[in-house]
């Protein structure tokens, strides 16, 4: 059964360049920096498809040759990376949406029981408009990613949609349970989680492997 016919709250990416920089990425041997670089890339070509649809307004601009009519942003959104894996997924959304804000929130994952722990949180102001996206390597058990959302809810946002490099269907079913209305994007739908709550077949922690702690 396809993926997106099991979870609707899912979008995986059909598009080859992505497939194949995620292949990349998995390989065990890929430098930090390459990482890096590939999630970025990855990130751009994700948020193409996340951001398709934003609110809009009508503009009158002048080209060259005379004026005209134009759809414009009506607000940007605001990208909201997990720290500290989402840093380098998000620079590659930031590449397509310059004028985007940026919050950051700071969860990490307790190794012994998978549960969320936060410890930062900071964001933009908000507004009714605001068009929250959620940047996140990993969708595991869905602890952190559901966190995330209560807190963007909680601030404010009344739209929020996530971006991750790779959803295990344990992390996708559960924030299909606790929030429906949230879309997610990802470059692949992996098998399952492991009993360390690791992605299998995943990339490793996307984190130690950016940044090469």
């Amino acid at each position: 059964m396809a993926a997106e016919a099991r979870f609707p709250n899912l979008h995986v990416s059909d598009h080859a360049l992505a497939a194949d920089k995620l292949a990349r990425i998995r390989a065990r041997d890929t430098s930090p920096g390459d990482f890096r670089r590939l999630m970025r890339e990855i990130g751009s070509i994700l948020a193409i498809d996340a951001l398709r649809r934003l609110p809009q307004v009508d503009d009158t601009i002048e080209t060259p040759l005379e004026t005209t009519t134009a759809k414009r942003l009506a607000s940007p959104p605001v990208v909201v990376p997990i720290l500290r894996a989402g840093l380098p997924l998000c620079d590659g959304v930031l590449d397509i949406v310059h004028e985007a804000t940026v919050g950051h929130l700071g969860i990490r994952r307790d190794e012994a029981t998978a549960l969320p722990i936060d410890y930062y949180m900071k964001l933009p102001p908000i507004t009714a408009a605001t068009v929250a996206i959620i940047v996140d390597p990993m969708l595991a058990t869905g602890g952190s990613a559901c966190d995330a959302s209560r807190r963007l809810r909680s601030a404010g946002c009344r739209e929020i949609r996530m971006i991750c490099l790779v959803a295990a269907p344990e992390g996708v079913s559960r924030m299909l349970k606790e929030h429906p209305s949230i879309g997610i994007w990802t470059a692949a739908l992996d098998r399952q989680l492991d009993e360390r709550f690791f992605i299998r077949p995943g990339l490793g922690d996307a984190g130690d492997r950016s940044f090469g702690t």
